[in-house]
């Protein structure tokens, strides 16, 4: 195991009616002008915009909004909500809604302070010394923005990621009654997108890791167990909620100490929903089955080990490249259990951008992806032709 320093302040709020305790979270926060970033009309059917608005009303808060934020957020959205949060003199960025409008309203609050262009962050290296404080109420469970330290914004084909402590959230509230509304497709996305994080981190070379090994392994068995139910019953508030409170589990670093995790699978589905709009939960599925099938013949012992005790494939029965294979197998099959497509070929997309996309991902051959298997260039577009079918 390594060493590692842990730290996560998030204060979380779970539970149904938990958005009522906004208001005294503000007042905690000392508040004085607000922006609220959330997509689409859902969060007003949810009554959240009208709670938010009446709180900030009762408290004397400046109160305003934007509803533009899109799947894959954009950065010239969070270049207009950067200049108008200076000229309004904003200190406080609630975000409403999933990972985009998270990631929105973190990208946001790392610009407020920051003089100069802050896509710097993401192509500089540019070190972050303030941020504004951000709130969340989640309707998505997905990305585990929520409780995290990363934002991710996409500009022109650059979806790229940038991680500080400053942009975890102060506080997240979650009230899985919010998700009992969401389309199948939404629901099912946000599975795939909280299993790949859990998969990423567990396919780490770090020995000694028992205690997150089998944390890992027992929040994909759960994550299996309730994304089966929710098929079978959207409705069902308890599988909602397991589903919920999995998201951040997944993604607030907790499961990263003492290892180091992969990250490859994503870097590669970044340039994917960059370069077609495919939806990132969807988009991790094609990319997983096809990256463990192609680990299975490279690097398959931290696969055939999960395996072994996700599946119960017997390590007497079969070489570990046949379990890491099985692996692959049981991925698809979950994925299209969700009613997700697990191929390139089944999105309609075929091998025209691939080498734009692998030249993107490693910096034109410079660079490598990932860490418990190392990607270059060409390694990335066996994985990208593998995903095809």
């Amino acid at each position: 195991m390594k060493g590692f320093t842990y730290y996560n302040p998030a204060k979380i709020i779970f539970g149904r009616g938990s958005e009522q305790h906004l208001e005294e979270l503000l007042r905690q926060q000392g508040t004085t002008s607000l922006l609220l970033v959330y997509s689409g009309d859902f969060v007003k059917t949810l009554g959240i915009f009208d709670t938010v608005k009446n709180i900030c009303a009762n408290l004397g808060i400046t109160f305003y909004e934007n509803g533009q934020v899109v799947p894959n957020p954009k950065i010239e959205l969070v270049y207009s909500l950067v200049e108008q949060s200076k000229q309004n003199k904003i200190d406080f960025v609630l975000a409403a809604g999933g990972g985009s409008a998270i990631d929105t309203a973190k990208a946001v609050a790392i610009g407020v302070p920051y003089e100069d262009d802050v896509w710097d962050f993401f192509t500089k290296g540019i070190e972050l010394t303030e941020a504004l404080p951000i709130g969340v109420i989640t309707t998505l469970p997905a990305s585990g923005s929520e409780t995290s330290n990363c934002t991710i914004i996409s500009n022109g084909l650059y979806k790229l990621g940038f991680e500080h402590d400053l942009i975890i959230p102060q506080f997240a509230i979650m009230n899985p009654e919010f998700t009992l509304g969401l389309p199948a497709y939404q629901t099912s996305c946000g599975i795939a997108d909280i299993l790949s994080h859990l998969l990423e981190r567990y396919f780490s070379d770090v020995e000694h890791t028992d205690v997150t090994d089998f944390m890992l392994e027992g929040a994909m068995k759960a994550l299996l167990i309730n994304g089966e139910r929710l098929i079978d019953n959207p409705a069902n508030y308890n599988a909602r909620a397991e589903i919920q409170w999995l998201a951040s589990v997944a993604h607030n670093n907790i499961l990263d100490t003492g290892r180091i995790s992969d990250w490859g699978s994503h870097r590669i589905e970044h340039e994917l929903s960059a370069q077609y709009g495919v939806t990132h939960g969807e988009g991790m599925a094609v990319v997983l089955v096809a990256w463990t099938k192609y680990a299975a013949n490279q690097k398959p012992r931290k696969l055939a080990q999960l395996a072994n005790r996700l599946y119960g494939i017997d390590y007497h029965s079969f070489s570990e490249k046949q379990m890491a294979l099985k692996l692959s197998e049981e991925l698809r099959r979950f994925f299209k259990m969700l009613n997700l497509k697990t191929t390139l070929t089944e999105l309609g997309i075929g091998t025209d951008h691939f080498e734009e996309m692998a030249n993107r991902a490693t910096k034109n051959d410079t660079q490598r992806v990932g860490h418990y298997m190392e990607l270059d260039r060409a390694k990335i577009l066996e994985i990208l032709s593998m995903a095809l079918a």
